[in-house]
């Protein structure tokens, strides 16, 4: 068994699909293809079932999955600490990062750390609260970075920074001439919400709750998938939304939408990171960037050095 061969089976084990994993792999069906039947006739056991055109994990192959997880997350490890002991400046960064951090927080401070680390390779995935902590736990991800709270015993949480929630309508609505909104306002809206699983429904419900609302007494017209398309829906002047200060700031701007008046409380941003995984000069770089707070890039930086 090898590292590529792993590497192969999580890519078709995630996707259930042998040509759009070779697609991420960059490597022929036919190449996949033959990997996996090594490693089933190499052992006697069938990882997925051939159903049609269709492949499906069998029992075998899901509890193989969290196992080849495990082996390629120490493997990448191993190898960070080897090249580190070896003094080479390189390595890689695998970061995923909830929606509002990735697009507004995030990337200025990546633009600094590359201009001061150029050799280091970083790679952002998106994902909302849930589903980047799982990375992190499964070791898909060095870091992570979500707005919601998350509780794993194997993750480490620390606060790196803060938003504010507002709440959201059209200069049609009518919430857009400012008057204080009571729960029984709340309540009665129509509202759109980003998908189970984001940090800001989930701080938005914990801040209603705290206020003595249920949540599921909302009065829910869309689940939506991204900021952005929260952003477009509101703006037809029906809705209220709640999002990221950060990210309905340009629609503020212009006046396409405007603030509600109901208070919401800050919220952190969280850097999240697995316990017992090594963690590389690489990670404690950034950490310490984002611990000064300046994500300003240094003209000419390119030393590899601080």
């Amino acid at each position: 068994m090898t590292f590529e061969q792993l590497r192969i089976f999580i890519a078709v084990a995630e996707r259930e699909h042998l040509t759009r994993a070779a697609e991420a792999l960059r490597l022929t069906p036919s190449a996949v293809s033959s990997a996996i039947r090594a490693l089933e006739d190499r052992y006697g056991t069938m990882l997925f079932d051939r159903i049609g055109r269709r492949i499906e994990m069998t029992d075998a192959g899901r509890i193989f999955l969290e196992e080849a997880r495990a082996v390629l997350a120490r493997a990448h490890a191993a190898e960070l600490a080897l090249a580190e002991l070896g003094g080479l400046k390189r390595g890689t960064l695998r970061i995923q990062a909830s929606q509002t951090i990735a697009s507004y927080w995030l990337p200025p401070f990546l633009a600094r750390f590359h201009a001061t680390y150029p050799a280091v390779a970083i790679s952002l995935t998106v994902g909302n609260t849930q589903s980047v902590a799982h990375a992190t736990v499964e070791g898909d991800a060095d870091i992570g970075f979500v707005e919601g709270e998350v509780d794993d015993p194997s993750l480490s949480a620390r606060p790196v920074g803060e938003d504010r929630l507002v709440a959201i309508v059209s200069a049609s609505h009518p919430w857009a001439d400012g008057h204080a909104l009571e729960l029984h306002d709340i309540a009665q809206a129509d509202w759109i919400m980003r998908e189970y699983g984001s940090g800001t429904r989930s701080a938005f419900e914990s801040a209603i709750r705290a206020h003595g609302l249920d949540p599921s007494a909302l009065k829910i017209a869309l689940e939506l998938p991204s900021n952005e398309a929260v952003l477009s829906a509101v703006q037809s002047g029906a809705y209220a939304a709640v999002l990221s200060e950060l990210a309905a700031a340009p629609h503020l701007a212009t006046g396409r939408l405007t603030k509600a008046n109901f208070f919401l409380p800050q919220r952190r941003f969280l850097l999240l990171s697995h316990k017992e995984r090594y963690r590389s000069k690489a990670f404690h770089s950034l950490v310490e960037m984002l611990a000064e707070g300046d994500a300003t890039p240094i003209p000419g930086s390119h030393t590899g050095t601080r």
